[in-house]
């Protein structure tokens, strides 16, 4: 399955494909894979946000 590509007006149906395709991404993934893979994510959105913060300033 491939990413999906998101609405500029993120809509319901946005949030409708992301969650398929994360299921898609992790239905085969042991516990701690899932652990490890959310925790990937969640620093590089952390990461992200410092990044704009930063930028603001």
């Amino acid at each position: 399955m491939e990413k999906p590509i998101l609405s500029p007006n993120f809509t319901i149906e946005d949030i409708h494909k992301l969650r398929e395709y994360n299921y898609f991404v992790t239905k085969d993934m042991t516990a701690q894979e899932r652990i490890d893979y959310y925790n990937q994510k969640g620093r590089a959105f952390l990461k992200e946000i410092e990044e704009s913060r930063l930028q603001k300033v």
